[in-house]
Order: structure tokens, then C-alpha cells, then sequence
């Protein structure tokens, strides 16, 4: 990114056009100057909001501005964002709560209110789609856009828009976000990191190589903290000893990631935009409040998860054909247990018989702190195949009785019927 220069750009405040670009701006005096040679020439964005549920809760409570703020659990969950400042000693997003509070013992800690972030997220979402119906949702927090043509519609190129929006979004949501831009999704992932918190970042085309031959290898986003370890005991540390390397040999030594690795060293992405993002699998788990080791408890514990993602799935007109079971050990080790169904469902019972099934065989005296269950391999219809005559009756009677509770529950509120497992008084989660 070329900053302060001669080239053109634009005043991030008022976003007036500047040519001289070493002076303040000569409209309102601002220093904000964002200036790069294919600044107009860009249409890729990555839009990520700075520390959003610590921003958003810092918006609400105007005390805890100067504070160190981390959102997460109980000591026994894990931190699920923090503030800046806390990061400053140390803290991070999926760090262990424990070990968050002992870097930085005077954090506020606050339990998320992802109803709340949910509605902010969605509102900012709706913002991005009056510049473009091309925006690629990652989480509630970030998203992907592309702006290719919209400068007919705004009457503006497209790095004045999303700056105009990011003015925006800062003066009527409160919360502020980092914005990269360039000609491809990685890069404009990649930018959008660079320039935090409420920046703008540039990444064009004609640098691309040589702005990737700087960096190490662990700034290719997805490439894993294992991956990384085994491309450094390779003597493979830096993008530029990729860009060397012949991609044959990348290819041969790992495969797909090779492949991968070796067109986004020059910073080659066909990827686009794409508009709306597949949901691949419906789950819930929870974090106990002590360590377990026992069936029993780990199966009343398990079955409020199953009806929990048997609603999410109605709601949401889903059927899965995959179950997968989600346990991490008192050492923080994640096991992960799955089997393939006969036909695709989404109700609770199946769930938790085919769960307990496989919880059963994993109970051997380990310790665990968290269990989950969800389903994947999605469809929205049940495409089940033909089966015997008994099996047919019985997954008629279950799915009646589930139907019947889903009416009282659409009619009463989600908590006024459930299964007698459901009832039982459990205190063992958190």
C-alpha cells in the first residue's frame, strides 16, 4: 500500500478526492489520507468489524471504554472475543478463560448476548446490500463484496463507497470497522487485517507478488497452525520461498494444500463472491461446569443438545443425513465421532439415539469438559430411501410425536413441552 504519496486519492473523513496527497486534506483539514496507485481500480472488499460484541458492549457502556473487556463463559468456558486493550496482555478469541483471566486479572468479563449482536450484525449486513446484492456473509461480523459496476449506480468508484459506508456504519451503529480492498477475495481478506482497528487497506495487482514475498507463509488465510509447522520443519517459512519452489513438487509433497499453496503465493484467487453461503451443518454444545467422565451424566446432558438442533433444523427446513458428535477431553484435546444415516432426518430422537451410540464407546475414564451434537450433509426435503414395514411405523410414530410437540411449542413458546428426559433437574452443564 502506497500511503501519503503524490497519487491520487481520497480524504477518509469527508471523502473528498485529494491529488496531493502529502498535505492534509484541503476540505476539513483531516490527516486521513488513503492513496494508492489502482485505488479507483479495486472492486473487492473484505469488510471485518474491529472486536465486534467487545465494541458493541463498550458502545452500551460508555464505562468501560478505558477497560480491558473480554466476552466469553464461565472460568470453565473459552473467550469468544475480546477488546484491544485486553489483547494487549496477551488475550484471544478461543483462548481458555482461565488462562485469559490470569494474563489479564482486572478484564471485565461479560457473558455474550448473541441475540443483541445477532440484530447489529444483521442491520450492518442490510447496509452492505444498498451497495451491492453481491455480499458473502463469513460470520455475523465480516463479509465479502464485490463492487464491480456499481460505480454507474453510486456515481462513485467503488473504494469511495465502502469508505462512505464505513463512515456510515461508525455513525449509526457506533462500532467501527476494517475494510481491505483489492482485486481478489484472499487479498482483500488479507488487507483488511493490515490496517486495525477502523482502517483501510489496499492491496493492487501490480505489487501483489512482491507484497507476498514479504510476508510468512502463516498469513495465508486457512492454512492451519499444523500445516505451518510442517512447511517450517521443510525449511518453508516465507511466501517468497513458495513463489521459488517448482508447484510439482508442492503438489507432491501436500497434495491439495500444495496445489493451494502454490497459486496463492502469487496471489492467485478464482474464487467469487458468491452471494448467498450453503449452510453445511446445524449443532449445539455446551461447555460443562466440571469435568465429566461418567455415561450417565454425559447422556442426560446430551439429549436438551438434540432437541435443541432438531428445532433449529425445522425452523430452518433442514434435513441431515450425517450426525456428528463433539466431545473435548479435561486437556483440551476435541474428538469428533460421526455416522452416516440411512436416510436424512432432523428429529431429536434420532439424534440422541444414534449419539448415545457412539458417547457409549468414547466413556472408557477420560475426562470431558464439553460435548456437542449436530447434524450435516443438509437437504431440504427428506429424501429418505424405502424401508421395511416396522421401520416405516416406527419413524412414522416418532415423527408425529415430535410434530405434535413442535405445534405446542409454536403456539406456547419453545420451553413448554418436551420430552421427560428434558425435565429432568440437571446442574452438570454450563
Amino acid at each position: 500500500m502506497i500511503e501519503n504519496n503524490d497519487k491520487i486519492g481520497f480524504c477518509k473523513n469527508c471523502l473528498n478526492f485529494i491529488k496531493n496527497t502529502n498535505n492534509p486534506c484541503p476540505t476539513c483539514s483531516s490527516r486521513r489520507i488513503t492513496a494508492h496507485e489502482e485505488i479507483f481500480d479495486l472492486c473487492v472488499a473484505h469488510l471485518d468489524c474491529d472486536a465486534f460484541y467487545a465494541a458493541i458492549e463498550k458502545r452500551d457502556d460508555p464505562t468501560l471504554e478505558h477497560k480491558p473487556l473480554i466476552i466469553g463463559g464461565t472460568h470453565r468456558g473459552v473467550v469468544s472475543t475480546c477488546c484491544y486493550i485486553a489483547r494487549t496482555y496477551g488475550v484471544h478469541s478461543a483462548m481458555p478463560m482461565f488462562k485469559a483471566m490470569q494474563a489479564c486479572p482486572d478484564a471485565v468479563v461479560l457473558p455474550p448476548d448473541f441475540k443483541k449482536y445477532s440484530k447489529i450484525g444483521y442491520a450492518i449486513r442490510e447496509m452492505m446490500y444498498s451497495l451491492t446484492p453481491l455480499v458473502e456473509p463469513l460470520s455475523i461480523d465480516e463479509a465479502f463484496l464485490d463492487l464491480t459496476g456499481t460505480q454507474r449506480i453510486h456515481k462513485e468508484p467503488a473504494a469511495i463507497s465502502i469508505a462512505r459506508l464505513q463512515n456510515q456504519i461508525k455513525d449509526e451503529i457506533g462500532i467501527t470497522i476494517s475494510v481491505g480492498l483489492s482485486h481478489n477475495k484472499f487479498l482483500a481478506k488479507i488487507a483488511s487485517d493490515f490496517d486495525k482497528p477502523n482502517g483501510f487497506y489496499v492491496i493492487g495487482k501490480a505489487e501483489t507478488e512482491t507484497f507476498l514475498a514479504s510476508q510468512t507463509i502463516d498469513l495465508i488465510w486457512g492454512i492451519g497452525k499444523k500445516t505451518t509447522q510442517k512447511l517450517a520443519q521443510d525449511g518453508l517459512k516465507t511466501i517468497a520461498q513458495l513463489q521459488k519452489m517448482d508447484p510439482k513438487k508442492l503438489i507432491s509433497r501436500y497434495g491439495e494444500t500444495g496445489l493451494r499453496l502454490s497459486k496463492l503465493a502469487f496471489g492467485i484467487d478464482e474464487r467469487v463472491v458468491t452471494p448467498e453461503r450453503q449452510t453445511k451443518s446445524v449443532s449445539a454444545e455446551t461447555t460443562l461446569n466440571r469435568d465429566l467422565d461418567q455415561y450417565k451424566d454425559l447422556e442426560d446432558i446430551l439429549w436438551p443438545l438434540c432437541e435443541k438442533v432438531s428445532i433449529r433444523m425445522k425452523e430452518k427446513g433442514f434435513f441431515g443425513r450425517v450426525l456428528t458428535l463433539k466431545l473435548k477431553t479435561d486437556n483440551f484435546k476435541t474428538i469428533t465421532r460421526r455416522i452416516t444415516l440411512e436416510s436424512a432426518t432432523n428429529l431429536a430422537r434420532t439424534a440422541f439415539d444414534q449419539g448415545i451410540k457412539m458417547l457409549a464407546k468414547e466413556c472408557d475414564g477420560r475426562r470431558f469438559r464439553l460435548i456437542g451434537i449436530g447434524y450435516s450433509d443438509l437437504s431440504s426435503a427428506n429424501k429418505a430411501p424405502p424401508q421395511n414395514d416396522f421401520f416405516a411405523e416406527d419413524q412414522t410414530r416418532l415423527i408425529a410425536r415430535e410434530q405434535a410437540m413442535d405445534q405446542i411449542r409454536e403456539k406456547f413458546g419453545r420451553d413448554s413441552i418436551g420430552a421427560a428426559r428434558s425435565f429432568k433437574k440437571n446442574t452438570k452443564k454450563g
